[in-house]
């Protein structure tokens, strides 16, 4: 028998929800920071944020936020469990924060104009039932500080797309930071330096 839609009845909200996602954001920017990537390996899922501290000028306002402390991430990211996304997450189930923090490091370091030197990092591990979670937590993140790897400049994140998939455009960020070796394979429509840098700008003002 149909009945009158009623929006209220459908929409659910949760003030503990919202408490326990700004504990954990609050716990991450609060954790002690290391070198990137740190010194030791560990096989755990969670979330993790970069810093930059370099001389790119470019990012000049970022760096200079970070001098004393770091406080602006320039990006946000997640590692998840295997089976994460399918539902099938087991006790065995292994997700590498440091494999993440390590592949970024390689990119950073394959580049011609950063230092893996001016970089930091912060990383929050989450077990059990708290890696429902991850997801949420690393978005609120990037709404909360919207860093510039995320929200303006897309691509540091990417992979190598493989053998026959050379036709994809290079991204933004590679035009922006040249020299990893798949990158320089991708034949695609490049995008405008220089319309990259303005956005870097109206992004820090």
């Amino acid at each position: 028998m149909a009945q009158e839609f009623n929006r209220n009845h459908h929409v659910f909200r949760s003030e503990d929800f919202i408490k326990v996602v700004g504990e954990a954001v609050s716990f991450l920017i609060g954790s002690p920071f290391h070198p990137l990537p740190p010194i030791r390996r560990f096989d755990q899922a969670g979330v993790y944020i970069l810093y930059y501290m370099g001389d790119f000028e470019p990012y000049a306002a970022i760096a200079a936020a970070n001098q004393k402390i770091p406080v602006h991430p320039i990006y946000v990211g997640k590692a998840v469990p295997a089976g994460w996304r399918q539902g099938r997450i087991s006790d065995t189930a292994v997700a590498s924060l440091y494999g993440r923090l390590k592949e970024h490091s390689r990119s950073i370091q394959s580049t011609k104009n950063l230092k893996l030197g001016d970089f930091a990092c912060r990383f929050m591990i989450l077990e059990g039932q708290e890696t429902n979670i991850i997801s949420t937590v690393e978005s609120e993140l990037i709404r909360k500080f919207k860093p510039l790897w995320n929200s303006v400049i897309d691509g540091f994140g990417n992979h190598d797309p493989g053998s026959g998939r050379y036709n994809q455009s290079p991204s933004e960020w590679d035009i922006l930071h040249p020299g990893r070796s798949w990158a320089n394979r991708l034949t695609g429509k490049a995008p405008v330096r220089k319309k990259i840098l303005e956005k870097i700008r109206q992004a820090t003002l």
